[in-house]
């Protein structure tokens, strides 16, 4: 039932979201120099590395880090990129990591590939066997100002706990945060 969900969800926001796509690939287009979109080499099922697709916030160049890591990460930001960040829609292409499999709507984040103590924890408990999500439990309990193990715990707890009547409540609660930008780092 999830990835039946995932596929009617993702494929339905794809089409009611295509003029917000189309706005947003012109504006990256314009206002800075790249690709539109950002690959970027995350931990999947099994901690089996997959591309993740974003819109490109940051300028060519950033290295793929974790934001909180990075010691300016506004420095590196595109003119448009702390608005997309902000709105979330910058995570709109990972829409079409959902139709291929790859990722669900709900799920833990995709740890980056050089986040060895993050994916450690989660193999450690069991979290590397589900499929990461756009959103989480964890983001909306804290999303990037979280530490890694109160991350990792929340994780634990969606596994314990998941369910379409959890995923359901977990996407309605990241709409709301989405609406109001709460934790999200620029």
């Amino acid at each position: 039932m999830k990835r039946f969900l995932d596929i009617v969800v993702a494929a339905a926001l794809l089409a009611i979201l295509a003029p917000v796509i189309l706005l947003v690939v012109i504006a990256v287009r314009v206002t800075s120099q790249g690709p539109v979109l950002f690959r970027s080499s995350r931990i999947g099922r099994r901690n089996v590395l997959f591309d993740m697709y974003k819109f490109r916030t940051m300028s060519t160049g950033t290295p793929q880090v974790a934001t909180h890591l990075m010691e300016n990460p506004r420095s590196c930001l595109t003119p448009i990129g702390g608005v997309l960040r902000k709105s979330s829609l910058d995570e709109i292409p990972q829409l079409l990591n959902v139709l291929s499999g790859k990722m669900s709507l709900v799920g833990p984040r995709p740890a980056l590939f050089n986040q060895e103590d993050l994916v450690a924890l989660r193999t450690q408990r069991g979290i590397h066997e589900l499929l990461p999500g756009i959103t989480g439990w964890a983001q909306v309990n804290g999303r990037d100002e979280l530490s890694i193990p109160a991350k990792v715990a929340l994780d634990e707890e969606y596994l314990r706990r998941r369910s379409v009547a959890f995923d359901l409540r977990i996407l309605f609660l990241t709409a709301r945060k989405v609406f109001t930008g709460a934790g999200v780092s620029h």
